[in-house]
């Protein structure tokens, strides 16, 4: 008899296994919500008190900064290992982060930047600009301010995150990936950028991709991907997915 597409939905979730032996925690956007970010990093550290496990690994999906207010609190947070060494850190970037480091390069991006939550990132590094059209002048001494006020350590976090983290049959990216194209020639900016493409694609893409960057407020937990982005910096509610052997669960605040 043959499966409906739910069954076959559900059939294909079930075959997606993490490494044996390894507890994977992947967090969604945090958008500056530092406070969110202890919370949920303490309910990771319980959680894995729990079971025995051979090995955690916490994959961050980028996008720590921008429209909440403790972005450079973020930084300082994941720089300091908030695991004590308990768990492998692998930090990926998101579109946020690709900006922020153009605007070190090319002043001119600024005002793009400003318009999607830069200026909060400015303002936690005590820069202050116009949301609002600012000029070029504004604009370059914005970018010398941050230059020199980022902590050297922030700077090399950021310049140091990686595109893509594969772990068993899960792929790890910021946004998504483009569907139909080998993940071997998969394009940088679609794995930070894209939407509707992927998140409308009903494709076995060959792993079950685990994204952010589209927030929902309920996790999307799908045959060919899961997204965790709940959208913490307006919802409160930042989202662990936690993914160990076929389970898959999830931690939110």
């Amino acid at each position: 008899m043959k499966k409906s597409r739910a069954e076959q939905q559900a059939t294909a979730a079930t075959v997606a296994c993490a490494p044996d032996g390894e507890r994977i925690y992947a967090i969604g956007d945090v958008h500056g919500r530092a406070d969110l970010l202890l919370e949920l990093v303490e309910m990771i550290r319980a959680d894995m008190d729990q079971g025995e496990v051979g090995r955690h690994t916490v994959v961050f999906l980028g996008d720590y900064l921008d429209r909440g207010s403790g972005n450079a609190e973020v930084l300082d947070i994941l720089c300091a290992d908030p695991f004590d060494g308990g768990a492998r850190m692998v930090s990926l970037i998101g579109n946020h982060e690709a900006v922020l480091l153009q605007f070190l390069e090319d002043a001119e991006i600024g005002r793009d930047w400003l318009r999607f939550g830069g200026d909060a990132t400015l303002a936690s590094y005590g820069i202050r600009i116009r949301r609002s059209e600012p000029g070029i002048d504004e604009l370059l001494r914005a970018q010398a301010a941050l230059a020199d006020n980022m902590p050297a350590e922030h700077l090399a976090f950021l310049r140091g995150l990686k595109l893509s983290y594969r772990a068993g049959d899960y792929l790890f990216v910021h946004a998504g990936i483009r569907p139909g194209v080998p993940l071997a020639r998969q394009d940088g900016n679609d794995l930070i950028w894209i939407r509707n493409a992927f998140l409308q694609s009903d494709d076995d893409f060959g792993c079950v991709v685990v994204h952010g960057h589209t927030p929902n407020l309920e996790v999307e937990s799908r045959h060919n991907r899961i997204g965790i982005d709940t959208g913490a910096y307006f919802s409160g509610r930042l989202t662990a997915a936690v993914l160990e052997g076929e389970e898959r669960r999830f931690l939110s605040t």
